[in-house]
């Protein structure tokens, strides 16, 4: 039964073909391959050059949606804030109706903040722009009758398109030859089971999954190859309008939602404490306008205007970092996401085994040495002989078999190859048709359980021994078979049957010296790593026990086959090897784990990783990697190597805990400091701070913070992936913010009951107090550790607390002090001053002890990857970039 989500249409879109003078899918599902062709004003060798660039730019590039950078955007995001427009209004008014330099200070103090959010959010998204320039998704098209690479962007109706297995389908298309395709539909018809396709016309089709001699835009090949004609692109694909009707917006992460509704919460709280303020100001007879800047400014000043430029400038900075370990990030929000992750399964060759694959030996039936066996296995290898004499285009195991000393190509190039049946990961075998000296023969190599049940021998025999034992011996092993092929001229895959096994062909692929360590890395970080390979399951597990690994369990592709999905999820949170597995069978496997709440990370870099790569939370590829591989992933690593991997994982984490530590500052003392005004306007016959000082000491404290991104993160922060809390959050705001108003309150009474101060100086001693207070206490709030002793900050943010603290006790010194509404200070206020904010500090690590001591129940990460996200995550690759 098939499942349409709601964002998709159920019937066949009607919309036109913008070059094909109305053809749409389901015309073309309708006509033969050679109608279809003719009705695009296309042909077999595809479009020429020049005809591609004018329906380019006609018709326009196969985007979605364009990234544009723009400065007015940005800006507009920072003005954005109703209770930054209101402050900026009522600022207005007062300039025409009451104080103007008032006005005037409020006025530069608020473009002040906005230009210094303006200005890190730009730069962020630059880079993030850079970032998008330096990753390509490509298509090879048939242009001209010569193949080419071109960027999926870039294809317009009548290309000529080719497709391979675990490539994302570029645009909608006409099928016009297949070899065994199938594609997964799901993430436009709901349908989980792959879906195989034919070029056999359909008419009457009624919805967009009665087409099954068409294939989609964004769906994935999970079987075969195919060559097709592209019908529609971009907004006129189905795909396309799914991602549009999702909007423009760029996919969020569950922590960027988790930051949006913290902003909301902090809003109507400031909201509610303007409205309270406006009402008790008005009632002790002050005037409108005064109390309305008051309160407004004490609104701004607790919301947390500057979280998007810490969040953006974190990202940017953290994007740089992996770049310099080695981990290229496709999109900004991949950071976090990799930060995410707790379980990663990753392939064998190259990752846990050095990668370098050598020839060993040749074995017969009995295991003793045949170099005949060698010959056959080189017979039927799908190699190409460079001028060098060397062996190229094949894969790492037939490279490495004609490429070890001592081969003798006699027998080998006296032989004559009649046809060739490729290896695919169904049958686990490539065959060839050989004209040999002893006849033709059918010669069938791969994997040994796949050739002996093909050969007529007896559970029983001793065969089934000597395999074993190379298999625990840790030895890669490829089994050669053959029998008399008479007059055959083809290969089907029912003809490898009947065979003679001629014996084994041993490889060697020895563990990593340095792997273990890295596995040592990845479980310091509670990362759970499981290992999927197509090798043996006693070679996988005898590699996993060298190199330390915790081997709990271990499963093979026969075993996951006779499991439905429930069953599937819980051998897999169990087990630790998965082994002879499929692509199918790796894409299952981390649709399970997923199911079962885990954050997936996916390590391959071959072109059967591919469908695992688009199933995980993160694909991680490498840059010598297969390039549909790359193409699927979301980072690429320089070096394949576990503990680059570790790198970028803790750069994830450190974003996220030096975000948090920004919200916990603006939950704690920034949100007490404000409460205190709102108390203290209450008690004072006076304001206790002007709206242009709260202002100031607000943005002098954003400048401050602006350092966090740089900032050290403990260790033991990075062993576990962090997730949104808002409670823990809320519960925070409500322990450690009536203690920096307790200490203000002190304060207050110093100022009045000690010092006798006036206004103005009951206004300049409060802004020191305050903002040094609220600035100092990110020494306490960043670590859960001992601040200096135990846990030491960057030197920026150690550069710019105290920065800021300085600018606040010399500012009431300077000329500026009259204009802003300052005075000097007594001595005895510094010496209150010093004692009360190690008095401060000191209650803040007593509560922080007590606070983390007390602990507080995990709550579960919120549902990951819904279905619209992974639609936005997909759209990503086709985007224009203006």
């Amino acid at each position: 039964m098939n499942v349409e989500h709601p964002q998709s249409a159920t019937g066949v879109s009607d919309g036109h073909d913008r070059v094909s003078g109305g053809l749409d899918l389901p015309g073309a599902a309708a006509l033969s391959p050679a109608g279809t062709l003719a009705a695009l004003g296309s042909g077999t060798d595809g479009l020429t050059a020049e005809t591609a660039a004018r329906r380019l730019r006609e018709g326009g590039g196969n985007a979605v949606r364009e990234r544009r950078v723009s400065p007015l955007r940005v800006l507009g995001r920072q003005l954005a804030s109703p209770l930054l427009i209101l402050l900026a209004g009522t600022a207005v008014l007062s300039f025409f109706l009451s104080d103007r330099i008032d006005a005037v200070i409020i006025g530069s103090i608020l473009i002040a903040s906005v230009g210094l959010g303006f200005g890190n959010e730009y730069r962020a998204e630059r880079t993030a722009a850079s970032l998008h320039d330096r990753i390509r998704h490509s298509a090879v098209v048939v242009r001209g009758g010569a193949p080419a690479e071109v960027d999926v962007t870039d294809l317009v109706p009548g290309d000529v398109v080719r497709l391979q297995m675990g490539q994302v389908v570029p645009a909608d298309v006409r099928l016009l030859s297949v070899h065994g395709l199938e594609c997964d539909e799901s993430m436009i018809t709901g349908e989980s089971a792959a879906v195989a396709k034919s070029v056999d016309p359909v008419t009457g089709a009624r919805t967009i999954d009665d087409l099954p001699d068409c294939a989609l835009m964004g769906t994935i090949v999970t079987a075969g190859t195919a060559e097709s004609v592209v019908v529609a692109t971009g907004a006129d694909a189905e795909f396309g309008r799914i991602a549009r009707s999702l909007g423009e917006r760029a996919p969020q992460t569950d922590f960027q939602i988790g930051l949006r509704r913290f902003s909301v919460f902090l809003m109507r709280v400031a909201l509610a404490l303007t409205a309270a303020i406006l009402v008790t100001n008005l009632l002790l007879g002050r005037p409108l306008l005064d109390a309305a800047l008051f309160a407004l400014a004490i609104a701004v000043g607790i919301t947390p205007q500057l979280l998007p430029a810490v969040v953006s400038t974190s990202l940017a900075a953290g994007s740089r970092a992996l770049a310099r370990v080695k981990v290229l990030v496709k999109r900004l929000v991949c950071i976090e996401d990799l930060g995410d992750i707790d379980v990663l399964v990753t392939d064998k060759t190259g990752t846990l085994t050095v990668g370098h694959i050598t020839y060993e030996r040749a074995l017969d039936a009995d295991g003793q040495d045949d170099p005949q066996v060698r010959d056959l296995g080189m017979l039927a290898s799908s190699v190409e002989i460079s001028p060098a004499g060397t062996a190229v285009g094949g894969n790492d195991l037939d490279n490495a078999l004609w490429n070890a000393p001592g081969a003798d190509f006699t027998a080998i190039r006296a032989a004559r190859r009649v046809a060739e049946l490729p290896f695919d990961h169904h049958r686990r075998l490539s065959s060839v048709l050989a004209e040999t000296a002893d006849g033709r023969r059918l010669i069938v190599k791969g994997a040994p359980e796949a050739v002996l049940a093909r050969c007529d021998i007896a559970p029983e025999a001793p065969v089934h021994r000597l395999l074993e034992d190379l298999f625990r011996g840790g030895e890669r092993v490829i089994a050669v078979g053959w029998r008399p092929a008479g007059e055959m001229t083809t290969i089907r895959p029912e003809d490898e049957a009947g065979l003679t096994l001629s014996g084994f062909l041993t490889f060697a692929d020895r563990p990593k010296p340095d792997a273990a360590a890295e596995l040592a890395e990845l479980a310091d970080l509670g990362i759970t790593v499981k290992v999927a390979t197509g090798d043996n399951a006693l070679v996988a597990e005898k590699v996993g026990r060298e190199l330390g690994m915790d081997v709990q369990g271990v499963l093979t592709g026969v075993q996951i086959d006779a499991m439905d999905d429930t069953q599937l999820a819980g051998a897999a949170r169990r087990t630790t090897i998965f082994a002879r597995l499929t692509p199918d069978h790796k894409a299952r496997l981390i649709r399970a784990l997923r199911g079962s709440g885990y954050a997936v990370g996916f390590l391959g870099d071959g072109v059967n990783d591919a469908l695992a790569l688009h199933a995980a939370d993160v694909g991680i590829s490498v840059d010598t990697g297969a390039d549909v591989a790359k193409d699927a992933a979301d980072v690429i690593l320089l070096d394949k190597n576990l503990g680059v991997l570790a790198d970028g994982i803790r750069g994830g984490r450190r974003i996220f805990a030096n975000t948090i530590k920004y919200v916990m500052m603006g939950t704690s003392s920034n949100f007490g400091n404000m409460f205190s005004a709102a108390g203290a306007s209450a008690l004072l016959s006076f304001l206790p701070m002007l709206p242009g000082q709260i202002l100031l000491n607000n943005l002098l404290y954003d400048i401050s913070q602006l350092a966090i991104p740089t900032d050290r993160v403990d260790a033991a922060q990075l062993r576990r992936p962090s997730h949104w809390d808002i409670g823990f959050i809320r519960k925070f705001m409500l322990v450690f913010g009536p203690i920096s108003s307790m200490f203000d309150f002190l304060t207050f009474g110093m100022m009045i009951g000690l010092l006798h101060a006036a206004p103005e100086e009951f206004r300049t001693g409060w802004f020191v107090e305050s903002l040094a207070t609220q600035t100092l206490i990110v020494f306490a709030i960043r670590t859960q550790r001992v601040p200096f002793w135990r846990s030491r900050p960057s030197l920026p943010l150690l550069f710019s607390v105290l920065a800021v603290v300085a600018v606040s006790i010399i500012l009431p010194l300077t000329p500026l002090a009259p204009v802003l509404g300052f005075t000097p200070l007594p001595p005895l206020f510094f010496a209150a001053l010093v004692i009360m904010v190690a008095v401060y500090l000191t209650a803040i690590e007593i509560a922080k002890h007590a606070f983390y001591s007390l602990g507080r129940r995990p709550t579960p990460p919120p549902g990951r990857h819904e279905y619209e996200r992974r639609v936005r995550r997909r759209s990503a690759r086709f985007v224009n970039q203006r």
